[in-house]
């Protein structure tokens, strides 16, 4: 059997933060090749799930996050117009766009990136990975989809970008029968047309006043409007809605607040003073869970629903298996510098992670503390730190 193959850097996850990860590492000639790791290669959830929601970032942004750095740009000048840069160069830089031209843009990089000579572009999934004692050296294992075989690889630094999925929290009403309806579908509307029956009486429950509470709302809406005349919704929600504010350089509840599409449609639609008399509060019910009344309301009218979607947040996906000289390792992220500490707070050397799984904390102007998650909010984090993922 031969040796395992040495490497700069091992990249676990190809969606916009594994692709911001490896151009970040290849501007910085890191000093050897790249193993990037996913099983497809197609820009993560953002491209899988995601095309039909419209964003709640600026197309400037999504410009800058492609533009970001020189391995980047390269593949921009390379690839033959039109491409998926040139489309969004023609959209409004100071508006949101629907996520597709996002997700083609993170696909045409990844694309480019993969082609180069110091990127070992592996198809498969990191089972496991150990810490040699005392030493910043990792064994990882990749079972490769190419191969049908596990491969072991060698390598000083291994980054996490593995990616969240919807969170689902059990409901505590006693005896349920209720169908759960997956958020990912909700909020793509060819999916959903088809995950509910159009010529029977549904109601479906929707947790929540996010961002992506309120698209699941709108798309919902959209459906017992026209194909679905007997859908009603029952919307639970604890806190009135909350909107980003622009402020002199900054916004207020940048990561929390709506915007977007979803903000100008809450504000027309859903508030208080607009809701009885809105096209959509034809088809929802306001549920008020404040107070300490979320159990209560939950029990008296989940009942009578036949379906439930929770939009309340996003579950990191479950990690290879670490360890360190053989002894399992439970690593704590460090929001700041995006490495990790072990169960005794003693540093992982090596070890670091980035994207919604691993997103930067930050504080506002008024200390309001949040998670920094967007295609520039990565880019951006990741300027900062790989400078020292690099030197160490």
């Amino acid at each position: 059997m031969s040796s395992p193959q040495r490497y700069a850097a091992v990249v676990v996850g190809a969606g916009p933060a594994g692709l911001a990860v490896v151009g970040n590492l290849l501007e910085r000639q890191i000093g050897g090749r790249i193993a990037w790791v996913d099983p497809s290669f197609q820009a993560g959830r953002i491209n899988k799930k995601y095309r039909e929601v419209p964003s709640n970032t600026k197309v400037s942004l999504f410009q800058a996050y492609a533009k970001a750095v020189q391995p980047f740009r390269t593949v921009i000048d390379t690839t033959p117009k039109p491409n998926a840069f040139t489309t969004m160069t023609k959209l409004d830089p100071d508006q949101g766009c629907s996520l597709h031209y996002a997700a083609d843009l993170c696909k045409m990089l990844t694309e480019g990136i993969t082609k180069r000579d110091d990127v070992y572009a592996c198809c498969g999934v990191v089972t496991k990975a150990d810490l040699a004692e005392n030493q910043s050296q990792w064994t990882i294992y990749i079972k490769s989809y190419e191969t049908l075989s596990e491969v072991q690889v060698l390598a000083p630094r291994l980054i996490l970008c593995t990616g969240s999925s919807p969170t689902f929290v059990p409901i505590p009403v006693p005896g349920l029968s209720i169908q759960k309806l997956d958020l990912d579908v909700v909020l793509k509307p060819t999916e959903l047309f088809g995950a509910l029956p159009a010529d029977s009486p549904q109601t479906v429950a929707v947790i929540g006043a996010s961002h992506s509470a309120i698209l699941a709302l709108m798309n919902l809406v959209n459906l017992a409007r026209s194909s679905h005349p007997k859908l009603q919704i029952k919307w639970f929600t604890r806190h009135a809605l909350r909107y980003a504010e622009y402020k002199d350089g900054w916004i207020l509840r940048d990561n929390t607040g709506l915007k977007g599409l979803a903000a100008a449609w809450a504000r027309e639609q859903l508030e208080d003073n607009r809701l009885p008399q809105s096209e959509a509060g034809r088809f929802i019910e306001k549920i008020d869970c404040s107070g300490g009344r979320e159990t209560a309301q939950y029990q008296a009218h989940l009942p009578s629903c036949t379906h439930i979607v929770q939009a309340v947040g996003f579950t990191r996906d479950p990690l290879p298996a670490l360890s360190r000289a053989g002894r399992p390792l439970e690593p704590q992220f460090n929001h700041q510098t995006g490495g990790f500490c072990d169960q005794d707070g003693q540093v992982i050397k090596g070890l670091y992670g980035a994207g919604i799984a691993f997103p930067e904390r930050v504080v506002d102007p008024y200390k309001n503390v949040s998670l920094n998650v967007g295609l520039w909010k990565f880019m951006s984090f990741l300027k900062r730190v790989c400078p020292s993922w690099v030197s160490a």
